[in-house]
């Protein structure tokens, strides 16, 4: 699998990601071991998880792994912090406080003395800039992460941020934001702002939210994630008529390139300008190969362009 530079910095990821969140809840250990030997067979590196994912399970699951089956050297290993209490009552804090208290329980639950890329879940508008900043820079200072960014921050948000962590030593190196066919609102602030301040991007959800996939165009799978009490809403809001519409372009355009309409919008998405990579998850191991082969899949210039028609934000 190819690997990017991360913004201007010296961290590089392979361009698909594999992402956690379903690990530990809807995954189950045997399934996760199968999925992390996939892509690491695959050539992928950057493996991201959070506390929130399952409270805490998920972290822990990926703890177990890298002990049996995965070389800790091998990864990029990312977790994130600043989202704080349990499912249902949860609160964006980013407070020094909570973020480097939350960077120690998942160091504990994963079994490693540091993270390669720790980031800030969301912003926090109530937490002075420059203590969330303070407490990326001790995070780095103190051996506990290589690099440190941002998630789901807005183009200004990630402006401000990336200009006044420059002064503490400790630049920003990532904002990790939604992008997909569905979901295309990093396009107009996030990626112009990252790269002028030279912050990569990394894309979360690009197969949206697995509505590209194409599983609910004629309904609900029983084991899909809108079919799961824990991802039914997360999931819900791509269950529309213009989301409908995308995912009828994205098969056609499948079927012309006789491909699978799951390797279409990955390759749709990991190849945005300016994004380094994307975050993809799954549940099975079987449906995590189905994203790793668009390794090889490029988008002609007229199918890519009528799908950015098609999914053009209104």
């Amino acid at each position: 699998m190819e690997e990017r530079r991360v913004g201007r910095s010296g961290l590089c990821v392979s361009r698909v990601g594999l992402g956690t969140m379903t690990w530990g809840r809807d995954t189950d250990e045997h399934e996760a071991a199968e999925q992390l030997r996939a892509f690491l067979d695959a050539g992928g590196t950057l493996l991201d998880t959070a506390p929130g994912y399952g409270d805490g399970t998920a972290e822990a699951l990926v703890g177990r792994l890298l002990a049996a089956v995965a070389d800790r050297s091998d990864l990029v290993l990312c977790t994130k912090a600043g989202i704080r209490g349990s499912a249902g009552t949860r609160v964006v804090d980013a407070s020094r406080r909570t973020l480097l208290a939350s960077l120690d329980t998942s160091l504990a639950r994963l079994g490693t003395d540091h993270v390669d890329l720790f980031l800030v879940q969301a912003y926090d508008p109530g937490v002075p800039l420059d203590e969330t900043l303070a407490a990326l820079h001790e995070a780095v200072d103190s051996g506990r992460a290589r690099y440190v960014g941002v998630c789901n921050h807005s183009g200004w948000q990630l402006a401000r941020a990336a200009t006044a962590a420059v002064a503490t030593g400790t630049p920003l190196t990532v904002d990790q934001v939604e992008l997909s066919l569905l979901e295309r609102g990093a396009e107009a602030e996030v990626i112009p702002a990252a790269a002028a301040t030279g912050v990569g991007v990394i894309g979360w959800s690009p197969l949206g939210r697995g509505v590209l996939a194409g599983k609910y165009r004629t309904g609900t799978p029983a084991d899909s994630r809108a079919a799961s009490p824990h991802l039914s809403e997360f999931v819900s809001r791509y269950l529309n008529a213009r989301a409908a519409r995308v995912v009828e372009a994205v098969a056609t355009a499948a079927h012309g390139l006789e491909a699978t309409s799951v390797e279409v919008a990955l390759a749709w998405a990991r190849d945005a300008a300016g994004v380094a990579s994307v975050v993809v998850g799954a549940r099975t191991a079987a449906q995590l190969r189905g994203s790793l082969s668009a390794e090889d899949l490029v988008l002609p210039s007229e199918i890519r362009g009528a799908l950015d028609d098609v999914s053009r934000p209104d």
